[in-house]
This record gives structure tokens, C-alpha cells and sequence, in this order.
């Protein structure tokens, strides 16, 4: 099982890169990254969207302000340079320009807001964004300036180093069809046991049916995959393990705390201990909860977007009838569910020679006008970070099974910011996926919940203080 998983990020890893390009920039081949003295073009790398209209969203906007600066007769000689890379192939590409001095002048990746934007800021790689923000500051939701808000080691305070797009959460799927195939009523407990319970007996069920590769659970349990970390993070959430304090100070030394992790992490591993998960799981990538479940190998599972029920939009039946999109439970204590939420950010390097354009591009992509569209394009795999943006009716459709109500999870104030948002820190326990590791020293390597609980303490620990060296 190890030997497959490293086999295919091998075989991933030596895939060509895939990027294009609008019509109107011209471009056919991956830039070569050129000394930043040499480039007289606004340089844009920009995350490929699981969907063609997220691309030709973007492109819009970028034609839109080429046409504006046109007619103005501003910057005319600037040309603009729009690269689209997948997830992660953007990440290895930014970190190797970044190596040489020679990133993009503007960056979207929808990992940059809990991977490498707070380090960045906390390093004065990041231009400060003031500009771009201060005008439309009221616009925003409090986390969403609240997640741009970041720390410059070199100027010993916070500024703006990121600009919000747009924000997601996390979301639970299940298959109507197959449970009323099945002969399962679908009448699912909302108290927290109780529910993760009936996933567990309706695989039961399947088993007695003759059903042997269909799965009750989807939990992620991969180290190589972020929603492992998303899935992990909720899941300390839904059992009240804070980690940091309202200072952003860690709070591990608590044995409370310890406690909590411990017991999260025996509760997360014990789906896959019992045969509830796929064995694959502990290989997943980012897209492979997705492909079990529209492969219907798995019951239910959980994503940090819409994109499942997203991908199926086409097939009314499918996504109106088969597939249902669901709150959480009731947290185990019987509280409402929190849902933490993560803020997708552009950036502006440094090093950018064309700050003055990149600014104006971002100042004319966050007008609510142009804005709104571009999240739309996404096809509710992202939403607003704008309240006033919440009123357009995509957004309300009474009859969308998916959208309303992932709608109804950011707008009845049960959400909080990701903890990168307190301590720059905290975003290399992604970008290592701790919790992830954590999940397989239980599940591959064998060891007690205590013992691995006790492993990631100490490597957060870490983390933190070399973050203060």
C-alpha cells in the first residue's frame, strides 16, 4: 500500500504541467522565468478551477480591465500575461520561482491562505495591499479581513498581504439513491453518535445484501491529502480542542487539551479500524474522495467545496434527486455545529517590478460588479466573502438542493476562521499536514492514539518555536 502511494505521487509528480492561456495574451508554452529586470509584462499564475467556467470567469475580468486600461489610455504598453496551473503543480512552480527571485507579479493559488501566505507575509515576500483594500474594507465580512490581516516579521506589524476572493467550508454528501436501494429509510439522527452510527449500520446492511465494495464512511485518512487536515480540523472542533488562545498562543501544555486530541484521533481512526472507510483512503489525494463517491463505492463523505454535487450539475436528476447535501450534527456536547471556514486569497509579490498594474488589476477584480461574477463562475464551489454579494438570487434558489443550504451554513453565524488567522505559525501544521501524519502512524504504522497524539504535540510545538527563532 506505501510502495503504490509513493509510486503514483512519483508518477504525479513527473507529469508535464499543464497551462494555458487566454487568446488575447498569446501564450501557448509554460513561462520561463526570466531575471525580473527583463519582464515587461504583468505576469498572472492563477489556480486551474475544477470547472472550464472558473477559468473563463478569470479570463473575463482580465479582458475587462485590458479594454478599461485601453480606453484610458493607461499602462497601454504593459501587457498582460494570464497562466492557469493545476493545484498542485502551482505549488511546486511558485516555491521554485520564489527559490530564484523570480515569482509572478500576482498569485492565486486556493491553497495559499493555510499553506505558504502567512509565511510569506511573515517574511516581507508579500507587497502590502493596503491600497487594494482600504477602498472596499466595508464590502467585506469581518473573517474575511480578518484572514488578510497578516504579520511582517521585518516591519514588526500586521498589514493587508492578501486580498479575499472568496471563502468555503466544509460540506457532508451522501447518496439518496443508494440508501433507497438499498432499502435504508432516510431518516438520518442529527446527535452525534447517533449519526455517524447510521452510516456505519447502513454499510451493515449493504454487507447482508451482498453489497461487499460499497462503503458506509469517506473519511479522508491520507497524509497527502489537505482535506485530511480540513476533516481533522472540524472534527477538534466539533470536540472542542481549542488549540490556541484568543492571542494566538498555543495551548498543548493543557493535559485537557492533550485529551481532547487524543480522543479525536481515536474516534477519527476507528471508521477505518472497523472497515467503515476504504482501504484506499489512507492513499487518497485531494480529488480521490470525489471519485469514490461518484463512483459510488462510499455512502457519504465530506469536502471542503461543493465540487461534488458541483460536478454533476449537468445531469438534473443526479444532482436535484440522487445526491443530498447535508448540515452536520449536533456536536457531540449537543451544541450547534461550527464550521470553520477558509478565505481564498490573491497575492502580490515584492519583488513584482509592476505593483502600480497589479494593484489596479486586483482593485477592479474586488468591485462587488466583477467580483460577483467571477465566484458565481465557480459554480457554488466557492462563496461570497461579500455580504452584499449573498443577495443575488444564485445564491438563494429555494430549489437548489446544495447551494441553499451550504449558503445557510456561512450566514447563520455558526463559523470560524482557520487558525492561521491567529498565528501565522499555525499554517505550516498544514502545509506538513500534521493531522494527517498523525492519522497514519494509528492506522499504517500501527501506534496508540496517545502515542501519535503525543508526536504531533511535539512537532507543533516545534513549528512554533522555530517560527519565533
Amino acid at each position: 500500500m506505501r510502495l503504490r502511494k509513493y509510486l503514483l505521487i512519483t508518477l504525479f509528480l513527473l507529469s508535464l504541467i499543464l497551462v494555458t492561456c487566454t487568446n488575447e495574451t498569446n501564450i501557448a508554452q509554460p513561462p520561463t522565468v526570466k531575471p525580473v529586470e527583463e519582464r515587461s509584462h504583468l505576469t498572472i499564475w492563477w489556480n486551474r478551477g475544477y470547472y472550464p467556467q472558473q477559468d473563463e470567469a478569470i479570463e473575463q475580468v482580465v479582458n475587462k480591465w485590458r479594454a478599461t486600461l485601453a480606453q484610458q489610455k493607461a499602462q497601454s504598453e504593459l501587457d498582460v500575461k494570464l497562466f492557469f496551473y493545476s493545484e498542485d503543480d502551482l505549488l511546486n512552480e511558485i516555491i521554485n520561482a520564489i527559490e530564484q527571485g523570480n515569482p509572478p507579479d500576482i498569485l492565486f493559488s486556493e491553497r495559499t491562505d493555510f499553506t505558504f501566505g502567512p509565511r510569506w507575509a511573515w517574511e516581507g515576500k508579500l507587497a502590502e495591499v493596503s491600497d487594494v483594500i482600504e477602498p472596499v474594507k466595508d464590502s467585506y465580512s469581518s473573517s474575511a479581513i480578518a484572514s488578510a490581516y497578516l504579520y511582517n516579521s521585518a516591519t514588526r506589524k500586521r498589514g493587508y498581504y492578501a486580498v479575499p476572493l472568496k471563502q468555503q467550508t466544509i460540506h457532508i454528501h451522501y447518496w439518496r439513491s443508494l440508501l433507497r436501494d438499498a432499502g435504508i429509510r432516510e431518516d438520518i439522527p442529527q446527535e452525534w453518535n447517533a449519526f455517524w452510527e447510521f452510516w456505519k449500520q447502513a454499510q451493515d446492511s449493504l454487507r447482508e445484501q451482498g453489497q461487499r465494495d460499497i462503503y458506509g464512511i469517506g473519511l479522508p485518512m491520507s497524509a497527502d491529502s489537505s482535506d485530511t487536515y480540513f476533516a481533522f480540523e472540524q472534527a477538534l472542533e466539533a470536540y472542542d480542542v481549542q488549540l490556541l488562545d484568543e492571542n494566538g498562543q498555543l495551548l498543548l501544555n493543557d493535559p485537557l487539551v492533550r485529551q481532547g486530541l487524543i480522543t479525536t484521533l481515536d474516534w477519527y481512526t476507528s471508521f477505518y479500524q472497523e472497515g467503515y472507510v476504504p482501504p484506499a483512503a489512507v492513499d487518497w489525494l485531494n480529488a480521490d474522495n470525489n471519485t469514490a463517491f461518484l463512483n459510488r463505492t462510499i455512502l457519504m463523505t465530506l469536502n471542503p467545496s461543493l465540487s461534488i454535487p458541483g460536478s454533476q450539475r449537468e445531469d438534473e436528476d443526479i444532482y436535484r434527486n440522487q445526491i443530498a447535501t447535508i448540515e452536520f450534527p449536533q456536536e457531540p456536547d449537543g451544541e450547534t455545529s461550527k464550521y470553520l471556514v477558509s478565505v481564498k486569497q490573491v497575492v502580490i509579490f515584492a519583488l513584482s517590478q509592476h505593483q502600480e498594474a497589479a494593484k489596479d488589476f486586483l482593485s477592479y477584480l474586488v468591485q462587488p460588479e466583477n467580483l460577483g461574477p467571477y465566484i458565481k463562475g465557480a459554480a457554488g464551489r466557492y462563496f461570497p466573502v461579500m455580504p452584499q454579494l449573498w443577495e443575488d438570487g444564485f445564491w438563494q434558489e429555494p430549489d437548489d438542493p446544495h447551494v441553499g443550504l451550504a449558503a445557510k451554513q456561512f450566514r447563520q453565524d455558526s463559523t470560524r476562521p482557520i487558525y492561521q488567522t491567529q498565528n501565522s505559525a499555525y499554517s505550516l501544521v498544514q502545509s506538513e499536514n500534521v493531522w494527517g501524519k498523525a492519522i497514519e502512524r494509528v492506522i499504517v504504522d500501527g501506534l496508540s492514539p496517545e502515542e501519535a497524539a503525543d508526536e504531533a504535540i511535539n512537532r507543533i510545538k516545534e513549528i512554533f518555536i522555530d517560527w519565533s527563532d
